[in-house]
């Protein structure tokens, strides 16, 4: 219990800096009242918005009262939108998780099986391909990946509608771009895990009393290579949530991301920072409950 509790203090200060970063970032990108107002709008239209906004006080004074706000649980208020920032978050949230769950899905559904495959068959041209083929996939950015499989699928093939939300069709191809990255790395991974593990004397022991090689895999050297996997994939999920950025805009998909993306062209500071404090706290979480995993995986793992 003690172990959680520090892990949450931690966690806490975490917040507090991710809050006071985006804050001042925010700050340094312009004067959101130049887009709010036409071009040709007076010097009073000005200052009255301005002064309406909360734009007008002193920078210290604008921090000191989003912090407060903050410890309320208060995001603000949309200068585009006009409307709670937590709420527009809330709104688009759900789609973000079901983009980040799909490619965490596809990601460990292609990951693990070519891992312990090119474990088991360590310098075969089994191996070669598949690592080949991961290699390929961590060095293509999403972006591109994103563009290659719009042109291919929905532009030439017409499979698979080039953007946009609605069914199974319209989630497989962001899904893809965004879990490939993830993919080739937890191969990589949970390979190099697996061979250290296969060369471990507890394992030859395990043969030595006759268990199947498919046991000896799956009950004893799998789950010993499971620990660093566990630890990439926790810190993967929340690089899936702040790198859906790119693939929603890409492929127009009505999650958080694209939202962020909107706000920061708006120049609209309770949005992006809600948004940002949202995705670093989601993070946070996901990172508390990966290390409490630990010991359910390894029982040798104590929190003291």
């Amino acid at each position: 219990m003690s172990y959680i509790l520090r892990r949450c203090l931690y966690a806490i200060f975490v917040l507090f800096g991710v809050a006071t970063v985006v804050f001042f970032i925010t700050r340094l990108t312009g004067d959101p009242v130049t887009i709010m107002l036409p071009p040709d709008a007076s010097v009073d239209q000005i200052n009255t918005l301005k002064k309406s906004l909360g734009f007008d006080k002193p920078v210290i004074e604008q921090f000191g009262i989003y912090i407060y706000h903050l410890l309320q649980f208060n995001l603000g208020q949309s200068l585009k939108y006009g409307e709670p920032a937590a709420q527009l978050i809330a709104d688009r949230l759900p789609a973000t998780a079901m983009l980040a769950t799909a490619s965490l899905i596809f990601s460990l559904i292609l990951a693990v099986p070519a891992g312990i495959v090119s474990a088991i068959k360590r310098n075969s041209s089994t191996e070669h391909g598949i690592m080949s083929l991961v290699l390929i996939g961590q060095s293509m950015p999403v972006f591109w990946v994103g563009v290659l499989l719009i042109l291919l699928f929905s532009v030439e093939l017409h499979w698979f509608p080039t953007g946009g939300y609605g069914g199974f069709n319209h989630l497989v191809l962001p899904a893809i771009a965004l879990g490939m990255h993830l993919m080739a790395l937890v191969t990589r991974l949970l390979r190099s895990s697996l061979i250290q593990s296969i060369n471990s004397d507890y394992i030859r022991t395990a043969r030595a009393k006759g268990l199947l090689p498919r046991a000896v895999i799956a009950k004893h050297a799998l789950r010993n290579s499971l620990l660093p996997v566990v630890t990439v994939v926790g810190l993967e999920i929340g690089a899936l949530l702040g790198g859906s950025v790119v693939t929603e805009t890409i492929f127009a998909w009505p999650g958080v991301g694209q939202l962020l993306v909107q706000a920061i062209y708006n120049r609209d500071f309770p949005l992006v920072q809600g948004a940002v404090i949202m995705l670093a706290g989601i993070f946070v979480i996901i990172n508390l409950l990966v290390d409490l995993c630990y010991a359910f995986i390894d029982p040798r793992i104590q929190y003291k």
